[in-house]
C-alpha cells in the first residue's frame, strides 16, 4: 500500500496527491503513468505521473473526480493509503533538443505536461509554455510551470485571467512571431484535434498524449485502441504519445462519447 503524505485542492474537484512510491519515483520518466486503485474492490485508474521526488521516494498525481471511483481517491487524505499503485507504464516521451518548443495544456492536461516542460528545458530548448482553461479558477500548475518555462501564456474562455480565447490563440500567437520547432498538445480530446490542425497548417511537428482513453493500462483490455497513422495502436502500450497529425481524433471522440 502507498501512503498518501500531501493533499491540495486547485478546485473543488481537482486535487494533488502526493504519494509515496520510491521504486517508481526512481524509474520513472517524462510521459510515464500507473494504474492505481482505492479500497481492495476499487476500479483500476491511469494517472499520468505529473512529478517525483527521488531524494523523498514520492511521486506527485493529479486526480479529478468524475465518477465514484476517482471521487473516492480524491477523498483520501493525508495519511492514508491508496491500495495499489503500479508502474511505471507506457512509453516515455522522447526528450531532444530541437530548439523552440510550445507546450500547451488544458484543464488537468497540464498535470501530465509538467514532466515534458521541465525535461525538454533541461535538454536545451526555449519552452513557451500555454495554459488554458474555462475560468481563472480551472488553472492549474502555473507556479511549476512558469519555473520551467521561458514564457508562459494564459488563455481563458471567459477571459477571467491571462487572455481571453482558446489555446489554439496561444499557439499561433507564437508560431506568427518566432519560428516554433515543436508543439507538445495534453488535454481534452477535442483541443488536441484543433491544435492537431493548426500546427499542420503551419507545418510544425506535434505530439499529443492520448492518456484520457486509457482503462485497463496493460494491453488487455483493447479499450483505449486508437487510429494512428490508419493502423491501430493500443494507448497504453504504444504511447501515451503520438504524432498528433497522424491520429484519428473523431474516431476517439465518438468512442470516448460511448462512456458517457
Amino acid at each position: 500500500m502507498n501512503k498518501i503524505l500531501e493533499k491540495e485542492h486547485f478546485s473543488e474537484k481537482v486535487v494533488r496527491l502526493v504519494v509515496e512510491a520510491p521504486s517508481i519515483a526512481r524509474s520513472r520518466r517524462a510521459g510515464h503513468f500507473v494504474i492505481v486503485r482505492s479500497g481492495d474492490h476499487g476500479e483500476r485508474i491511469p494517472l499520468t505521473i505529473a512529478d517525483a521526488d527521488t531524494d523523498r521516494g514520492t511521486i506527485t498525481l493529479v486526480v479529478q473526480a468524475i465518477g465514484e471511483s476517482t471521487s473516492k481517491i480524491c477523498a483520501l487524505e493525508p495519511g492514508e493509503y491508496l491500495t495499489d499503485v503500479v508502474g511505471p507504464l507506457g512509453q516515455a516521451t522522447h526528450i531532444s533538443k530541437v530548439g523552440t518548443v510550445v507546450c500547451c495544456g488544458g484543464g488537468v492536461g497540464v498535470a501530465p505536461l509538467l514532466p515534458i516542460i521541465k525535461a525538454m528545458k533541461a535538454a536545451g530548448n526555449r519552452v513557451v509554455t500555454v495554459l488554458a482553461a474555462r475560468t481563472r479558477e480551472l488553472v492549474i500548475l502555473e507556479e511549476q510551470v512558469a519555473e520551467y518555462s521561458d514564457e508562459i501564456i494564459i488563455m481563458t474562455d471567459d477571459g477571467s485571467y491571462g487572455k481571453q480565447g482558446l489555446v489554439t490563440d496561444g499557439v499561433e500567437e507564437v508560431i506568427n512571431r518566432e519560428k516554433v520547432d515543436m508543439v507538445v498538445t495534453i488535454g481534452p480530446a477535442v483541443m488536441m484535434k484543433f491544435v492537431a490542425l493548426l500546427t499542420k497548417k503551419y507545418d510544425v511537428p506535434t505530439m499529443c498524449s492520448l492518456n484520457t482513453i486509457m482503462v485497463d493500462g496493460t494491453g488487455m483490455c483493447g479499450a483505449c485502441r486508437v487510429t494512428v497513422d490508419g493502423k491501430t495502436r493500443f494507448v497504453c502500450i504504444d504511447g501515451p504519445e503520438f504524432d498528433a497529425h497522424k491520429v484519428d481524433f473523431d474516431e476517439m471522440m465518438m468512442r470516448l462519447r460511448s462512456y458517457n
